[in-house]
């Protein structure tokens, strides 16, 4: 099997599944949610699907609680969209990797920040 084959698939059921998401599911549980990634096994039997949700965490578990109660309607039309062997079954987890990249950028903002006053504070030492 070709190295790029499970990654076009994978890009093809992300598209796929945003679409089905966004215009076809009226479930006000998946407001503001996006599809961010889907990891698949090497088979093509399993598909771990991450979402991101703009809220809190309240959000997340209940547009999580949204996807899974859709979960069959969504693999029906993905198998008649994409053409598989099997439909891989897909599993839909809170992609944590944004607020993860927040958090570490707003460390670093404050590191710097802290720098440049010791920098400020060591100018007005000598000035004096």
């Amino acid at each position: 099997m070709s190295v790029q084959r499970p990654e076009r698939v994978q890009e093809a059921l992300r598209q796929e599944i945003s679409r089905i998401v966004q215009n076809e599911i009226k479930d006000p549980r998946l407001g503001f949610l996006t599809i961010t990634k889907v990891d698949l096994t090497r088979d093509l039997r399993y598909a771990r699907v991450y979402f991101s949700v703009l809220g809190g965490d309240r959000d997340k578990v209940t547009a999580l609680k949204g996807l899974n109660s859709a979960k069959g309607y969504i693999k029906g039309l993905l198998s008649d969209r994409i053409k598989l062997r099997f439909m891989p079954d897909i599993e839909f987890k809170i992609d944590e990797s944004l607020e993860h990249t927040k958090k570490i950028h707003d460390i670093l903002d404050k590191l710097k920040k802290e720098k440049l006053d010791d920098n400020e504070g060591d100018r007005g030492d000598k000035e004096e």
